[in-house]
């Protein structure tokens, strides 16, 4: 009946049902109370990086620059889709209109994009600094700073415009109940009343591109960087470079190590318990340590937010 409800007069889904973890109302509240937990944590902690960034004078360099937008997008990354999130837990109805699906799978995905551009551009700084130390004053200006960024942000939500037009002429006039907590592709396009080989096979590549390549990108950088780390005598020099690289290296390890398993073929996700805890992994915890592995492991960082608190 709630399938035959959501379909406006021309047969077509107005609605679809996200199913999110449908376990026993008990289970539901403990899910709940621990996402809004990690929720409110993940944002007063990408805050507090904003506010140290721009409270220190010591941290307006390009590289905390680079960090400060870099914590705004994980602020709009967890927006984009933990609210709904925590309100189908809590709620009887789980929908979420056409529309609004179509605009959440964008957002979400757009600013997906957007971090493995910073990821990028963040180890291109790490390169200029530990490689090229003596031409990172005059290469790595205040104009390319924020042109890179300004980069970054375009670039993610200019990449998925052709995904989301492909999608948005999907015919839906079937089942609208997905097995998801939100509208991801896989799972949006097994709804499709008409054969979508080919849009899979499109957005697949445009996902898997911008997946590969910036992640190709970083590995080439780091093995520049570690080439040159080694060929420094042992001392308080290696290990400055090698504690500046370690946390961007483990936001990269969590970031890519999760999306590569989902969206690098987004059409062969067979296992739907799995898809969501990985979708869950990198949509609520990857933004929650974040601020946790750049505040410990930066000197700098630490000096400011203690001097803000």
């Amino acid at each position: 009946m709630r399938t035959l409800e959501t379909t406006n007069i021309s047969g077509f889904v107005s609605e679809f049902i996200l199913l999110g973890f449908p376990y026993c109302r008990e289970i539901q509240i403990l899910l709940f109370v621990v996402f809004s937990l990690i929720y409110l944590l993940t944002l007063m902690g990408n805050t507090s990086i904003i506010c140290a960034v721009w409270s220190s004078w010591k941290l307006h360099k390009p590289m905390y620059i680079f960090l400060a937008n870099f914590s705004f997008l994980e602020i709009c990354y967890v927006n984009s889709d933990v609210p709904k999130l925590l309100a189908n837990l809590i709620s009887q109805a789980k929908s979420i209109s056409y529309a609004g699906c179509l605009l959440q799978f964008y957002f979400f995905f757009s600013m997906c994009a957007a971090e493995c551009l910073f990821l990028s551009v963040m180890s291109f700084d790490r390169f200029l600094a530990i490689c090229r130390p003596l031409h990172y004053p005059t290469i790595m200006t205040h104009h390319l700073c924020v042109r890179l960024v300004i980069f970054c942000w375009a670039g993610g939500f200019l990449w998925l415009l052709t995904p989301l037009t492909l999608i948005s002429q999907v015919p839906f006039c079937g089942p609208n109940t997905t097995d998801h907590f939100l509208c991801d592709l896989a799972p949006l396009l097994a709804l499709s009343c008409a054969p979508v080989s080919g849009i899979t096979l499109t957005c697949g590549i445009i996902s898997s591109l911008i997946i590969f390549l910036t992640f190709l990108y970083i590995l080439g950088t780091y093995f520049c960087i570690l080439s040159t780390v080694l060929q420094v005598p042992l001392g308080p020099g290696r290990h400055k470079a090698f504690s500046t690289c370690a946390s961007h290296l483990a936001v990269v390890s969590l970031f890519y190590g999760s999306v590569m398993v989902m969206y690098v073929s987004p059409g062969t996700g067979k296992f739907h318990g799995m898809q969501k805890l990985v979708t869950l992994f990198y949509a609520l915890a990857t933004p929650f340590f974040n601020p946790l592995i750049y505040n410990f492991r930066n000197k700098d960082m630490k000096e400011a937010l203690k001097k803000l608190l």
